[in-house]
């Protein structure tokens, strides 16, 4: 297979299945909920409606999001722009993609799904190429903070962040389709804090997490907002936090919110 065709196979397996952590957190979820609950309903459609997805080899999800393209330094030559907008194209083509890219300065559609800086691709140091897609739903409910903020009681602590990721939480409710995943950055500037925030997203569910991680997921799935804002004891499938360092001046708390649909998939481009 050629690079592309790689490509549009990583594509077509990203959108119609989730990851195996990500279903396995679900049904965890489902075992916690009281049966017959709307939580417990919501829970057992979206294993439903992925188990169709996965068979049917369909999108899982209307919205087949930003897609970003985290690729091997090494394959730079060969996993090139041309490559992966060649591969969305065609993905979009055969309806394994929505038309789901607008021009922002005409407000018209791209068809292709290709644009200035659409796909999103990183060169960084992961092994292969790793996918991910996130909805827009999720990537409206993601927000950034500033320690300290009065309006939250936020001090620059472990305390201050607590109370910044709940806050998100809380304001994010059914809209970003929950049960959700967080990746939180505390440090970094602006553009760091939210680019590190997103990458906290590829790292497995099944990762043992920290204590203020376990802290964390636990006092928002206290809040009893559940599934789609339903109401139900999983608000939260995971969190995953990462620090960066800041300048004195500032200290920024960023929160990508991710929806249940956590899309991810990695291959070795060969």
């Amino acid at each position: 297979m050629t690079a592309v065709e790689q490509l549009t196979e990583l594509v077509r397996r990203t959108t119609s299945s989730l990851p195996g952590d990500v279903v396995r957190a679900l049904e965890r979820a489902l075992g916690a909920e009281r049966k017959g609950s709307s939580a417990s309903v919501v829970i057992s459609t979206i294993l439903e409606n992925c188990a169709l997805a996965e068979k049917g080899k369909t999108p899982l999800c209307q919205d087949t999001g930003t897609l970003s393209f985290y690729v091997d330094e090494a394959l730079r030559g060969k996993v090139t722009r041309k490559a992966v907008n060649r591969a969305v194209a065609e993905a979009t083509r055969l309806g394994l993609l929505r038309r789901n890219c607008i021009d922002t300065a005409s407000g018209r559609s791209i068809d292709d799904n290709c644009g200035e800086g659409a796909p999103a691709i990183h060169y960084c140091s992961r092994k292969g190429v790793t996918l991910l897609m996130k909805g827009g739903g999720s990537e409206n409910m993601s927000r950034q903070y500033s320690l300290p903020d009065a309006s939250l009681g936020a001090g620059r602590d472990m305390e201050g962040v607590r109370a910044c990721v709940l806050d998100a939480v809380a304001k994010a409710q059914g809209y970003g389709c929950a049960p959700g995943i967080l990746g939180v950055c505390v440090g970094g500037d602006r553009a760091t804090g939210f680019a590190v925030a997103k990458e906290q997203l590829l790292r497995s569910l099944d990762e043992k997490p920290t204590e203020f991680e376990s802290r964390l997921l636990a006092d928002a799935n206290s809040l009893g907002i559940g599934p789609m804002g339903l109401g139900g004891r999983t608000t939260l499938l995971g969190v995953k936090l990462a620090f960066r360092p800041r300048l004195p001046a500032s200290y920024f708390v960023t929160v990508a919110y991710m929806c249940w649909a956590c899309r991810r998939r990695t291959i070795l481009v060969k």
